[in-house]
């Protein structure tokens, strides 16, 4: 299976990842990806062809094969990485269809954006995001819970018991290269169960972010209307400063006059 052209399609995720997110990607390629095609591959490839069990009844063997192996380790980590890796897709989907609206809005509006960043995680982008978190995240799980039940635990025995029909009686069945093989697969359980660990991460970090951004624009808004319901009123002036003062063009004649005048119609 080529793997290069899903490498390169999931690399533009990497501009709209977090730091947990591009660890993720690079644990992703680097220690599942990589290790998948160059060696596990090469040390399943003879599973089959040298499955032994010691009886020369015809369709025995196969029938314990498929009792033993109800499905081949390499598709099912094939299947599991495919799986892990499409929920990303979502992201750049998003991302693209907001480049593609930003388009067409600078060309009704003579210049003016839609948006300021499309790979800003912000409103929907931030929701499709944190749910491709999720996909991740239980795709792993759902794939190691899977291995669990049907090898009975992550181990391979090198001695396996069989008593299905046509095989005449119970016969031991030996796989090849048991403990390489062991080796590989808890390696592939181990890096699938850090990936889950870094998408938690990814996900407390993303909601943290959130709250916390939430709480500063909150408790800025409270600060402004405190501000507004607690504003500081211009001071009255002194008392000394409210007596009228002498006009000095007045004469003392028309200053007498007139404190007549306001004297009668006070009374009045």
């Amino acid at each position: 299976m080529n793997w290069s052209g899903l490498e390169n399609l999931l690399s533009g995720v990497n501009q709209y990842s977090t730091a947990f997110g591009r660890i993720w990607l690079s644990m992703v390629f680097v220690f599942r990806v990589l290790v998948f095609v160059v060696a596990a591959q090469k040390v399943w490839g003879d599973e089959n062809k040298d499955f032994v069990c010691n009886t020369r009844q015809p369709g025995c063997t196969n029938v314990c094969y498929d009792h033993i192996f109800p499905i081949s380790h390499i598709r099912l980590w094939a299947l599991q990485l495919i799986f892990v890796t499409c929920p990303s897709l979502m992201v750049m989907a998003h991302v693209k269809l907001r480049e593609g609206k930003d388009r067409k809005y600078v060309e009704l509006h003579q210049g003016s954006h839609l948006y300021a960043n499309p790979g800003k995680k912000r409103g929907g982008l931030w929701w499709t995001y944190l749910l491709s978190l999720i996909f991740k995240a239980g795709f792993d799980s759902a794939f190691l819970y899977i291995l669990f039940q049907l090898y009975h635990g992550y181990d391979l025995p090198r001695l396996s018991k069989c008593q299905l029909s046509p095989c005449p009686n119970t016969v031991d069945c030996f796989i090849s290269r048991p403990t390489e093989k062991k080796i590989f697969m808890l390696f592939m359980v181990i890096s699938s169960a850090v990936c889950i660990l870094m998408c938690i991460l990814e996900m407390i970090y993303l909601i943290g972010k959130r709250i916390m951004k939430i709480l500063k624009i909150r408790h800025e808004n409270e600060r402004l209307v405190f501000a507004d319901q607690h504003e500081l009123t211009t001071i009255a002036p002194a008392r000394s400063q409210c007596r009228s003062r002498r006009d000095p063009t007045v004469t003392d004649s028309e200053l007498e006059l007139s404190k007549r005048k306001d004297a009668k119609t006070t009374v009045l």
